[in-house]
């Protein structure tokens, strides 16, 4: 069982890697943001406060550190592009607001772990990705498009949460606290809003792909 569990754990590290990975690169390409603002903001306070400030035993704390240092980068897409996808906002507002997002998620994330975690970081994690994938429908029905998303950002997403939450059901060392009803909302709701982004996502992309391209002009009627 212990090597299931780490199977399952190296998994989450592998796929949740290529999702940031791709995250970062289809950003940096469209010269957008991928991941929406409040996940990226709780992602960033998560793994800083379980990488530097509680951290866990292990592999969990190395991968960690590596996704801390990706979480970074989409922040750094975030800050570089995140004027153009909010035009309604004074340019001013933009990364003052952004700010004020990080500063309220950092405190959240720890008063929940300390709250219902008992300071470790199951609860918020799952929870924090129960959010997120519901986040990253609204970016898509928001943006109407592809723009900053693909189907290899949403099947490594879906990939790495489903290998997170069979690392946790796989634990033989795992807390009783995590054998609840809770817990296996999060791993199912997860699981299925991941799903539902993926065939979303896919017929948005056929969409687009299938749309008629607008002929020229003929240069004849470009004239008086």
């Amino acid at each position: 069982m212990e090597a299931v569990h780490t199977s399952f754990l190296l998994g989450t590290g592998l796929f949740w890697t290529a999702a940031y990975v791709l995250l970062i690169r289809v950003g940096l390409r469209q010269r957008t943001f991928g991941m929406p603002v409040v996940s990226c903001a709780t992602n960033l306070s998560w793994e800083f406060m379980f990488a530097f400030v509680r951290p866990p035993g292990g592999v969990q704390h190395v991968i960690n550190i590596v996704w801390f240092g990706f979480d970074l980068a989409i922040a750094c897409t975030v800050v570089r592009f995140g004027r153009s996808e909010f035009p309604y906002l004074p340019r001013r507002l933009v990364l003052p607001a952004l700010a004020a997002v990080l500063a309220l998620a950092y405190p959240g994330m720890n008063y929940a772990s300390e709250q219902f975690d008992a300071g470790t970081g199951a609860i918020t994690a799952f929870g924090s990705n129960l959010a997120m994938s519901a986040l990253f429908l609204a970016m898509l029905s928001a943006r109407r498009s592809t723009r900053g998303q693909s189907l290899g950002i949403a099947v490594t997403k879906l990939a790495g949460t489903a290998c997170a939450s069979l690392s946790m059901l796989t634990n033989p060392d795992g807390d009783p606290r995590y054998d609840s009803a809770l817990m296996y909302y999060l791993y199912i709701g997860c699981f299925v809003l991941d799903l539902a982004y993926v065939c979303a996502l896919f017929a948005v992309g056929r969409a687009e792909r299938s749309a008629p391209v607008a002929a020229p002009a003929a240069e004849g009627a470009l004239r008086p």
